[in-house]
């Protein structure tokens, strides 16, 4: 069983967005997915309660209470969407659950300091430490050709964690959202831009450099 956490101490940096796509991507390619919302908001089961018949099944449980104790076994994947504001043991624990880490960062100054601050916690974490999970930045709803995109780009490139997707700012994923769809679930004529930008986050999730050794 696979474990992968999108996590970030900063609200609003698109964490809910980043699970629900990738886990509705791994639905699609035949896996049983599990979503394990432990945001007390449940952005990720507000979506998956919008979710069409008929389409790949995702199971979503309330990690927020309940963690994953409710997790099938047989599930492939678990996608967990981590709350914001999480430090300390609380982040000790989260980490504790997770074999891969996603850290969505947007372009803006507040959002980068903050990045930055919490990639240095995050070092610090024992399982970290110990290489026992491993992490990749995306820079996420960046427009191109801005100062800003590019401040994004010098500081994620930077990095010694590796900097693995860029993923613009697009209609597609307010779309797919508010039909309880992920962005591989759109028309192609619609949606391939966004999946050439996932492309490589895919090829890095499907890679040895994503698990530990």
């Amino acid at each position: 069983m696979r474990h992968i956490m999108v996590l970030n101490a900063k609200g609003g940096c698109g964490k809910s967005t980043i699970a629900t796509n990738l886990a509705s991507y791994f639905a699609t390619q035949d896996k049983k997915v599990v979503l394990a919302d432990y945001d007390p908001q449940h952005s990720s089961l507000e979506w998956l309660s919008k979710r069409p018949e008929g389409r790949p099944v995702i199971e979503g449980i309330d990690a927020s209470r309940n963690g994953l104790r409710h997790v099938s076994r047989d599930a492939d994947i678990v996608i967990m969407d981590a709350p914001a504001r999480t430090h300390g043991a609380e982040l000790t624990e989260m980490v504790r659950h997770a074999e891969t880490v996603i850290v969505p960062v947007l372009p803006s100054t507040i959002d980068i300091e903050a990045a930055s601050g919490f990639l240095a916690k995050l070092g610090e974490v024992g399982r970290v430490q110990r290489r026992e999970v491993r992490i990749a930045v995306v820079g996420n709803r960046v427009r191109d050709n801005t100062l800003i995109a590019g401040e994004l780009d010098e500081y994620l490139d930077g990095l010694k964690t590796p900097y693995v997707a860029r993923f613009r700012e697009a209609q597609n994923y307010i779309r797919a959202y508010t039909r309880g769809l992920g962005l591989f679930e759109l028309p192609e004529y619609l949606a391939w831009p966004d999946w050439e930008q996932w492309e490589p986050l895919i090829d890095w999730l499907g890679s040895r450099r994503s698990r530990p050794n």
